[in-house]
């Protein structure tokens, strides 16, 4: 418990006696006087202070203002008990509320707990402690167990088990070694890591999720909105309503006293306080973000999350996204040269280029590459590159650069993404292709499956890949339809006609992770990346991250969203019920002032321990883990 709570324990429990002995001690009234008053500011001297702090702002109209007013008014009328224990009470309230707060944030705080406090910056071979903003690209830094990895880079030598927890959810360490590229954030748990920065730490995996954390709660929900909004009125309005009771009645109805009314009408202003809705609608959105946090899912908003509650249509892009993204050579078969001939050619072609394609096939070469070969080396986007290698023009990529130089008749229904090959002296000349294939992700079919057992009706796959290899994937994992040999700007088009042609209320989502999805990600409803293998313009342009690329996740964090979401109309229905009936029983004499207090922080304690209970996501996540497991099993 944090200091501040226990001072305001000690004083409810101090000013619980003081209320005690005042009222059950037969005491001359002035000394039974003196004693409630001391429990009614012990109590609630900060709740006045701050009435009339705020009063002399211009904030007039909040629950310490009707606190104060109707205790105040309570004892102008005599009435000491009731207005020591509605003080006393609203405290007891706020203490709950901190509770609450502190609760949900703390999922928050041990993903902030993922900053690194230094780095190991190895220099002239001498290690040296330094902030992590000090290290640049390209810098080597030694990483020991029990530290945490401070910046992205990759492992130049040593190998280890890492703790990815803070930043995927899953508990089961990841091995890692020589040539892996880690992220920042991680835990060393064994051997001592030699690590090559690859990013700075304004860019690191680290900061931006830091920063994505630190602004989600700037992009507030519908009903997180409407409930501000509401209580902007409705307070004054009720201050207005109360001074009307207080007046009119002893005025126009004969034989009516001011003291009856003027009773009545603070009673109606404490059961009036708006605090359960205040507190409890934006604290169960905060602890659906934080719950989602924990499971490895970053929502940089609550208005992601309660748009992720009503769902139509899923787009998936494929590699990366429902594939691992992990290509490997599986077929090299030559035409107008040997094989070994056709693999070299397309490894120099290709030498230039970072695509996990490209690194298939140089990796399947196997050799070191001597790029003096290679001159002027020229993406054709959406098609693949052209080079010119000892001399010879050479084409590397889809059919469609094929038939752009004029060779037709190409095998076209292989299940394997085809790179074609071809030189160009005078007249082009086809050489042969290279096949690679991906695997699909083993939870893709559970992620498919999840997310139609949430309410969405359509899952569609867009991907540059062959008609072929995409009818495979589609057929593998149950989509409803796919869209195959898309060029980036055709993915933007036919996401949009998508969107357009969305049911009127179901939102569409888009799945990436690369540099190209990024448009369409930002374009969507709601954008989901891959944190791990997606580029950082998706992670971005993205409102919600998957930082373990399990694409099963995001039927997760609706299963969230819709917890969430019910859990915060819940509270509303339940606060504005309880609190009309007894606002309509105080008016006509028949609530009390302990009623009241029952329908103001009895509420807002009940409402925020509802509220709570959206943090807690072992349900959700036992449920989303039997059907992944279900899935697998039946693969």
């Amino acid at each position: 418990m944090q200091k501040k709570q226990k001072i305001k324990l000690s004083r409810v429990i101090l000013s619980g006696i003081l209320f005690i002995l005042g009222s059950a001690l037969p005491l001359p009234a002035l000394g039974s006087l003196i004693i409630l008053m001391a429990s009614y500011l012990i109590a609630g001297y900060d709740t006045l202070w701050t009435a009339i702090r705020n009063i002399c702002h211009g904030q007039v109209f909040d629950e310490n203002f009707l606190m104060a007013l109707a205790t105040v008014g309570a004892i102008g009328l005599r009435d000491y008990k009731e207005a020591v224990f509605v003080m006393l009470f609203y405290l007891v309230g706020t203490i709950f509320e901190e509770y609450a707060v502190n609760k949900s944030r703390g999922s928050i705080s041990e993903l902030m707990d993922i900053r690194p406090d230094y780095a190991n910056l190895l220099r002239e071979g001498r290690e040296e402690q330094v902030d992590p903003y000090e290290v640049a690209i390209g810098d080597t830094i030694l990483i020991k167990p029990g530290e945490r990895v401070p910046l992205d880079g990759t492992v130049i030598e040593g190998h280890s088990t890492l703790d990815t927890s803070a930043l995927t959810g899953e508990s089961l360490p990841q091995d890692v070694e020589t040539g892996q590229i880690i992220s920042s954030g991680c835990v060393n748990l064994s051997g001592v890591l030699k690590l090559e920065v690859s990013s700075e730490f304004d860019d690191s995996t680290v900061a931006k999720i830091l920063d994505m954390v630190e602004n989600a709660g700037s992009k507030k929900a519908k009903v997180e909105k409407f409930i501000t909004k509401f209580a902007r009125y409705y307070t004054p309005i009720v201050v207005i309503a109360a001074v009307l009771l207080a007046v009119l009645p002893p005025l126009l109805i004969s034989g009516q006293t001011f003291s009856e009314w003027i009773s009545r009408a603070l009673t109606f202003l404490v059961i009036s306080c708006p605090c359960a809705l205040v507190i409890s609608v934006p604290l169960a959105f905060f602890g659906g973000v934080g719950g989602a946090s924990r499971s490895g899912i970053l929502v940089k908003g609550s208005n992601y999350l309660e748009a992720l509650a009503d769902v139509d249509t899923v787009i998936f892009d494929k590699t990366g996204t429902l594939t691992t993204g992990t290509f490997k050579v599986s077929q090299v078969h030559g035409e107008a040269c040997d094989p070994e001939e056709l693999l070299e050619l397309a490894a120099y072609a290709e030498s230039y280029s970072d695509h996990p394609i490209s690194v298939s096939i140089k990796e399947s070469f196997g050799r070191s590459l001597d790029k003096s070969r290679v001159s002027d080396a020229e993406e054709i986007a959406g098609k693949g590159i052209k080079a010119i290698i000892d001399g010879r023009t050479v084409y590397a990529g889809n059919d469609r650069l094929m038939r752009d130089l004029g060779i037709d008749g190409l095998l076209s229904d292989e299940a394997a993404t085809l790179v074609h090959l071809a030189v160009k002296d005078v007249n082009p000349e086809y050489l042969g292709y290279v096949a690679i294939t991906d695997t699909v992700k083993e939870d893709a079919a559970a992620a498919v499956q999840g997310l139609k057992q949430e309410g969405a009706s359509t899952a569609v796959m867009l991907t540059g890949d062959r008609k072929a290899v995409a009818e495979k994937v589609a057929a593998e994992i149950g989509l409803d339809e796919f869209h195959s040999e898309l060029l980036p700007g055709d993915k933007v088009a036919l996401a949009e006609q998508i969107i357009s042609a969305k049911a009127s209320k179901g939102n569409v989502v888009f799945v990436g992770d690369g540099i190209n999805d990024a448009p369409v990600l930002a374009r969507a409803d709601i954008g989901v990346a891959m944190g791990g293998l997606g580029s950082q313009a998706a992670i971005e342009a993205a409102d919600i991250v998957i930082m373990d690329d399990q694409p099963s996740k995001l039927s997760l964090v609706m299963k969230i969203a819709r917890r969430t979401l019910s859990i915060s109309k819940q509270n509303v229905i339940f606060a504005l019920g309880i609190k009309a009936i007894v606002l309509i029983l105080g008016a006509l004499g028949m609530a009390s002032m302990w009623a009241a207090v029952f329908a103001d922080v009895g509420v807002a304690v009940i409402c925020i321990l509802n509220s709570m209970r959206a943090l807690s996501t072992k349900k959700v996540t036992a449920s989303a883990h039997a059907l992944k497991e279900k899935e697998v099993l039946a693969a």
